[in-house]
This record gives structure tokens, sequence and C-alpha cells, in this order.
């Protein structure tokens, strides 16, 4: 599975969660990752978009 797949389950998973518990799960999780900025979200977009320098631009 590639990581777009597995981003796509997961956040299918937390809005399905979201739906059924009206906690906003998903808007918590963004909080932590805008203070926190967490090495694993860096890694995600990495994979997801690639290096900066590789924007196909040039």
């Amino acid at each position: 599975m590639t990581i777009k797949t597995k981003t796509l389950i997961a956040l299918l998973l937390l809005c399905l969660v979201d739906a059924v518990i009206p906690f906003p799960i998903i808007g918590v999780i963004l909080i932590y990752v805008l203070l926190q900025r967490p090495p694993w979200f860096s890694n995600v977009v990495t994979e997801i978009y690639g290096d900066k320098g590789s924007d196909g631009a040039g």
C-alpha cells in the first residue's frame, strides 16, 4: 500500500469516528500538528509531495 492510500484510510477512519462520537478528533489532531510539529507529519508530507527541490519546475 502506498502512503497516499494509508493516509486516505486513516482519514476515513477518523471521519467515521468523528461521525459516531461527536468529538472533533480531526480538529484536535490538527491543533496537535500545528503546535507540536511532530516529525512523522513532516515525513508523511515529504513522502506524498516529494522533496522541495523536485517540483518539476526547472
